[in-house]
């Protein structure tokens, strides 16, 4: 694609920069779009992955039909499938009529399966079948159904160690990456750093008409040095907050020390703050937060596994004592049912002796250190569930229960 059609490209979808990988990325797309191929963009987060499969979708033959943009870590794993494939009335609780799904409405279009890393295994076995037969069947449903449709896939995980570490089908990977897009860093995108600052800063402008915000030439050396771990979303964000927070509309390098790292090999997200100190998660208060947290999750899980051993218990005295007692079972169950339940006593023990190192008397009720800890990691990563759940050390999926658990969704 020569130079000219690159540029009427990037003026129809808004894309700002000249950098060498950008360049690739919407060449290839443009290449592959008039073709079915599957496609798997790959980048970090906030690179900006959304605008290639618009591109690709918009310069196919499919572009008078349906465009879906899913993401797939954004759909709890108990619903994911019948987002996706629909289902049939009363398949579930609350299923009161049927449902296409996605790949049922978007016949004939494009669907764009953003985080398609996140995906369970069982869902990734139906879209395998999708993506080779095009049939697939609604949950709860027995008959087949067919769609065309056609598959752009993105991701910002190592799929590599994925598949090694049994989290990713290594046959679906293939089936994705028929055309591989590389999406680059803005770290290493060069003076597009400071092209992209400028449209944010105009843009900011016009929306509060403010006076513009520029940059002195050390401000621009630490921009262009920083690594940028936030990509585009990140620079965007910090040139707004400047927009707003700065009295002085000439940026220097010691104001721009105020919303990023001086460090320009730092990869950590620059905080302002009002207060003299800065937050620290390693202090002693947050250790025990985590401490606490990770051990209300593991009291729960020995009290469901004891739950399940007394149901068995009881249903061996019922009536099926001697064919369980040749079996060997009752020697087993109750010794079973006997460490689960000295877990649960030593538990609270544990539990008291961790409290007890924390001055606040609200910090001995659990499901409030919970609520605590789960609001805590949302606001030290600007609402982020992605980065607060990595932060807790839990799946995506547990942290949406636990937002929905303790009613901080509303």
């Amino acid at each position: 694609m020569d130079v000219a059609e690159l540029q009427k490209v990037k003026q129809r979808y808004n894309v700002v920069g000249n950098c060498d990988g950008l360049n690739r990325a919407l060449d290839v797309a443009m290449q592959v779009a008039p073709t079915d191929l599957s496609v798997l963009i790959i980048g970090e987060s906030g690179v900006g992955k959304e605008i290639v499969p618009r591109i690709i979708h918009d310069n196919s033959p499919r572009r008078r039909e349906r465009y879906f943009a899913i993401n797939c870590g954004s759909i709890p794993e108990g619903t994911i499938d019948s987002e996706l494939f629909g289902h049939e009335k009363g398949s579930f609780t609350g299923a009161i009529g049927e449902s296409e799904g996605y790949f049922g409405v978007a016949n004939k279009g494009t669907i764009f399966l953003d985080e398609v890393g996140e995906l369970p295994m069982a869902t990734q076995a139906r879209l395998l079948r999708v993506l080779e037969t095009g049939e697939y069947i609604r949950v709860g449903g027995q008959r087949i159904m067919k769609t065309d449709v056609r598959i752009v896939a993105a991701t910002n995980v190592n799929m590599r160690k994925a598949i090694s570490e049994g989290r990713f089908r290594e046959d679906l990977y293939y089936r994705l990456n028929t055309i591989p897009i590389q999406m680059p860093p803005l770290r290493a995108r060069g003076e597009d750093i400071l092209l992209l600052f400028r449209l944010f800063a105009m843009q900011m402008a016009e929306k509060y008409h403010l006076p513009k915000i520029t940059l002195t030439d050390d401000a621009r050396a630490i921009m262009m040095k920083y690594k940028w771990p936030g990509n585009v979303r990140q620079l965007k964000n910090i040139t707004e907050q400047m927009s707003v927070l700065s009295e002085n509309r000439v940026i220097d390098g010691e104001a721009i020390r105020k919303f990023i790292p001086d460090d320009g090999e730092s990869m950590q997200l620059a905080t302002t703050s009002v207060s003299g100190g800065g937050h620290s998660f390693e202090s002693e208060r947050e250790i025990l937060y985590k401490i606490l947290y990770e051990l209300r999750g593991n009291v729960s899980d020995l009290r469901r596994e004891m739950n399940s051993l007394r149901k068995q218990l009881d249903a061996a005295q019922g009536g099926a004592a001697a064919a369980m007692s040749g079996a060997g079972l009752p020697s087993i169950i109750p010794s079973a049912a006997a460490s689960v339940s000295r877990a649960q006593r030593q538990a609270p023990a544990v539990q008291d002796a961790v409290a007890e190192e924390i001055s606040e008397p609200e910090c001995l009720n659990l499901e409030d250190v919970g609520r605590q800890m789960v609001e805590k990691a949302l606001e030290r990563n600007g609402g982020n569930r992605k980065k607060a759940a990595k932060e807790l050390g839990i799946s995506d999926r547990t942290l949406y229960r636990r937002i929905k658990q303790y009613g901080l969704d509303k």
